[in-house]
């Protein structure tokens, strides 16, 4: 029982990280694609 619980604690600490990740990873493009629509609409 503990040991499953450990299994779980590693799983989600691992997920969380995953998330983390990727929302850093859509903020970058979410950052990039804006400031291109800025580019190519200034004169």
């Amino acid at each position: 029982m503990v040991a499953r619980l450990k299994e779980l604690e590693d799983e989600n600490r691992r997920l969380k990280k995953m998330y983390a990740e990727e929302r850093l990873k859509a903020d970058i493009l979410k950052e990039a694609i804006e400031k291109s629509g800025e580019a190519v609409s200034s004169p």
